[in-house]
């Protein structure tokens, strides 16, 4: 009977790890490090170092173009798109918001933030009139948090809006900011926002953008050093979320580095502590699966869930990718260090 359970058990864990890698392909080989992508078009478009922004088909990847954003040599690490056009933010100061129009790939520098703190994290759009991002805060602690507004070409900052509306200014701890890693420390689902800091402290700002109203969520994650914390998040609808991270000075180190939500980001369970490949960079949901096929990317694995984050395999040991995205329920493109590459997976 023992030997029945124990192949019972070992027949459901196959089960429940059964994808393959049919095929992983470099699409793209170049001096340029990759840490935001996007895609549109049949194609994946990315912005990186050295200026450097573009696209590589995805059925064809002889089919590429790049550009240079600005003559100098500027970092970025965000990247967003509503239907008319990509947005860039370098992520030293002074900090460019560049729009790049889809027709004709033509650059317009359409706001400069020249504080000296300026470090912009993450960027997204929530709908095709409004964009999120938000930088490491000033001295004040607070919370800089922009609305960019594509139809006027402006940006507005959170914190005025907030005090019009009346509401208290969300004030971050000594220490605490956030990691530009993958692009994905902010995440979207209806009209909430999901914001994950780390370092001295790890927590979750969830906003109702709509109205401006907030709240901030302690969570159990490894924290309490400067490079340790949530570095990516991802939100399979309003209540189940997950966030991965770490600590990218010991990315052996694998306690408290993964967590799930299943109440909107109130509460958080540590999942897979001690069980897991270490440091991970991005984290994101297989589309339709409602939060139980996950796949991760650390600078040094690849790996997958499919129980809701609880369980993770190591499906890849190549190294360098920061960031990753869902084509589609069979394909993954992950970009990193000199490079692009397209991962099929077999069910």
């Amino acid at each position: 009977m023992k030997k029945i359970f124990t192949l019972l058990f070992s027949t459901i864990g196959l089960l429940m790890f059964s994808q393959k890698i049919e095929s992983f392909e470099t699409i793209l080989n170049d001096k340029i490090s990759i840490r935001s992508i996007e895609l549109y078009d049949n194609k994946v478009w990315y912005s990186g170092t050295d200026s450097k922004f573009g696209f590589v088909d995805l059925k064809n990847n002889k089919t590429q173009k790049q550009i240079k954003l600005s003559e100098k040599k500027l970092q970025f690490r965000t990247l967003a798109q509503n239907k008319d056009a990509f947005y860039a933010i370098n992520i030293e100061s002074p900090a460019h918001f560049f729009r790049i129009d889809k027709k004709d790939l033509s650059v317009v520098n359409i706001y400069t933030d020249t504080l000296k703190t300026a470090f912009y994290d993450a960027f997204i759009f929530v709908n095709d009139e409004h964009g999120v991002t938000f930088s490491d805060p000033a001295k004040d602690l607070n919370l800089k948090l922009s609305f960019i507004m594509p139809k006027l070409n402006s940006v507005l900052d959170f914190n005025t809006l907030t005090k019009r509306e009346g509401f208290n200014i969300i004030k971050l701890n000594e220490g605490e900011a956030a990691f530009a890693a993958s692009n994905t420390n902010i995440a979207q689902q209806g009209t909430n926002i999901w914001i994950a800091t780390g370092g001295k402290s790890s927590r979750i700002i969830k906003i109702d953008y709509t109205t401006l109203k907030s709240n901030v969520y302690k969570t159990p994650f490894v924290q309490g050093e400067s490079a340790q914390g949530m570095y990516s998040i991802d939100f399979a609808n309003q209540n189940f979320g997950i966030a991965v991270g770490g600590d990218y000075t010991k990315q052996e180190a694998n306690v408290n580095n993964i967590a799930t939500t299943n109440d909107g980001g109130k509460t958080w369970q540590i999942q897979a502590s001690g069980k897991n490949a270490g440091y991970t960079t991005c984290v994101q949901i297989k589309p339709n699966s409602k939060g139980k096929e996950i796949i991760s990317v650390g600078d040094q694995h690849i790996s997958y869930s499919s129980d809701f984050g609880k369980t993770w395999k190591k499906i890849s040991d190549e190294k360098g990718f920061y960031v990753c995205k869902w084509v589609d329920g069979n394909t993954v493109v992950f970009a990193g260090k000199d490079k692009i590459s397209l991962m099929k997976l077999k069910f």
